[in-house]
């Protein structure tokens, strides 16, 4: 059996009704949102205001002391650079001159110089050479082309960071010690004067410090250091030759066995020459005598 419809009006007011409700609800959650909104949208307008103070007012701090990470370009400047050399030469000293006029003609200077002689009497010598840092690897390649190269030790350090943040700390103390100043200025009482001044001997004995270092940093990144030493080529022993006599060897022996020979001879006949005059003198007595015996007497030679 076919069941009978149920009548649709009863649902239409229900239906009404749940939509009044829905429509009240959203409005309220809609204020409420709206509301919420509007503190939410000024709080953050608030927080957007205080950091934007904060980014301006730290902007204005590291431009005001230099600390603003605008790291220059890694360059030679900004690092240092040692060397040391031990090359073996056969003229120390012609060596060393010639270490002067290379340094001398790329911009720099000799820093130290220490020279030695060992007990063969040969030159040793130390020299410490300060060339600018764009001529570090020409003035190496130089002195290492000098003569026999024994060791070499270089270094790179790399100080661009130290740099910039000594350079930010100037700057920084530089412009508090202005600040003291304009304050010590302004002071009228005599114990504020006296209290600015204590600060401004501190600020200012600190701005002298960083200055210091400062400029180190800066000979040290400018002006590259090379250690050179200088030692003479140890003599080589002459190699063991044959001995055997040759011909001009007996040649030469035979030579100055007969100039020897010589010699000794004119020695014994000067030595024998008195000896042998006295023997003549004694011989021709006794030839004389023994001739007179010999002759007999003339007749008529007695009466």
């Amino acid at each position: 059996m076919r069941r009978p419809a149920r009548p649709a009006r009863p649902v239409r007011p229900a239906l009404a009704g749940l939509l009044l409700a829905a429509a009240l609800v959203l409005t309220g959650c809609s204020a409420d949102g709206g509301s919420d909104g509007d503190s939410a949208s000024a709080a953050k307008a608030d927080v957007n205001s205080a950091a934007t103070e904060a980014a301006g007012s730290a902007g204005a701090k590291d431009s005001g002391s230099g600390t603003g990470r605008t790291a220059p370009a890694l360059t030679a400047s900004r690092i240092i650079r040692t060397a040391s050399l031990t090359v073996q030469v056969k003229d120390v000293p012609k060596a060393l001159d010639a270490a002067r006029t290379t340094a001398e003609d790329a911009g720099g200077y000799v820093g130290d110089e220490t020279t030695t002689r060992d007990s063969g009497g040969r030159e040793r010598t130390r020299v410490v050479l300060r060339v600018p840092a764009e001529k570090y690897d020409e003035v190496l390649a130089g002195l290492q082309g000098s003569g026999k190269l024994i060791d070499r030790t270089a270094k790179a350090q790399d100080v661009t960071d130290q740099v910039v943040d000594v350079d930010s700390r100037v700057r920084s103390q530089r412009a508090s010690v202005a600040r003291i100043r304009e304050l010590m200025d302004r002071a009228a009482k005599l114990g504020d004067v006296v209290t600015l001044e204590g600060e401004l001997s501190s600020r200012e004995a600190d701005l002298e410090s960083l200055l210091a270092q400062q400029a180190s940093l800066k000979d040290r990144t400018s002006m590259a250091t090379i250690t050179l030493s200088l030692t003479p080529t140890p003599v080589r022993k002459a190699a063991a030759k044959d001995d055997s006599p040759g011909f001009v060897d007996a040649l030469a022996g035979g030579w100055h066995v007969f100039v020897t020979m010589l010699r000794w001879i004119a020695l014994a006949l000067g030595a024998a020459l008195p000896f042998a005059a006295l023997v003549a003198v004694l011989a021709l007595l006794w030839w004389r005598l023994a001739r007179r015996r010999r002759t007999p007497a003339r007749p008529g030679s007695e009466t």
